[in-house]
């Protein structure tokens, strides 16, 4: 493996940001496809893969997330070209055979203790949300992020069998600058790391 140029480094991090407001042009199913053939390359805890993701592209289909969104959110999600509902699979374990087989007892371990189950799809699922994130700026495509929404909700609303649970929201589409907020400062390598 190389480093990436600039250039690349910048779409991915240095230069892209969160957007509030999004052109009107659609996204289109192909590119949707492209974002998780993509996406689901990044590695997780036993290749578990416990992440789902829910593309929310029609007008209606956005509207049934109106209820759960919070005040400071609704208008901008349901303008979003498309809204992705960030998952996680309570049963993850039951693909463990066919997706880690180099340990055969996986699917059971999960199934025996919750508490490791319940962790373990938290974060590997947050993983996999950020992987979207990432492969969607690498795709061309702008995100939004967030979390100001009522998970109750759209749980009832979405997965109303219980198996799948939301985890976060993230607008997508093609950004428009002019909703962006000043970017925040980051904070400094000796703030936030430690070399041992």
């Amino acid at each position: 493996m190389t480093t990436l140029d600039d250039r690349s480094l910048d779409q991915a991090f240095r230069l892209a940001r969160t957007f509030n407001k999004f052109r009107p042009e659609p996204v289109s199913e192909e590119t949707l496809r492209r974002l998780y053939e993509l996406l689901k390359w990044g590695p997780t805890s036993m290749n578990a893969q416990p992440g789902r993701f829910v593309f929310l592209r029609s007008a209606q289909a956005r509207q049934r997330l109106e209820p759960a969104l919070s005040a400071g959110n609704r208008d901008k999600t349901l303008a979003a070209p498309v809204v992705v509902i960030v998952a996680t699979d309570t049963r993850f374990h039951e693909f463990l055979p066919e997706q880690f087989p180099a340990f055969p007892g996986g699917r059971a371990l999960f199934e025996g203790n919750a508490a490791l189950s319940e962790a373990t799809a938290a974060r590997s699922g947050t993983l996999q949300g950020a992987y979207l994130i990432l492969a969607a700026r690498m795709l061309g495509l702008d995100c939004g992020p967030m979390s100001g929404f009522d998970a109750a909700k759209v749980d009832a609303e979405f997965f109303p069998d219980g198996r799948w649970k939301a985890n976060f929201l993230v607008n997508l589409g093609y950004g428009d600058a002019s909703g962006n907020h000043p970017r925040g400062p980051r904070l400094p390598f000796e703030v936030a790391a430690r070399v041992l």
